[in-house]
């Protein structure tokens, strides 16, 4: 995956970020910065591969 489409992602996971930590709170899990990371990285992956599959799709 290029550049372009991973600042496009992180644009995207921090977007959602603030309601995702909100959640945690409410839940009582204290998250803090490092883990957050995380779960930023997981967010990055999970939009990678589904953009993947729409791609795949498209072709056919």
């Amino acid at each position: 995956m290029d550049q372009e489409m991973n600042m496009k992602f992180m644009q995207i996971a921090m977007k959602y970020l603030p309601e995702a930590k909100e959640m945690l709170d409410q839940k009582g899990i204290e998250i803090d910065m490092e883990n957050l990371q995380s779960v930023l990285n997981l967010l990055m992956q999970v939009m990678g591969d589904a953009y993947e599959l729409g791609k795949q799709e498209a072709k056919q």
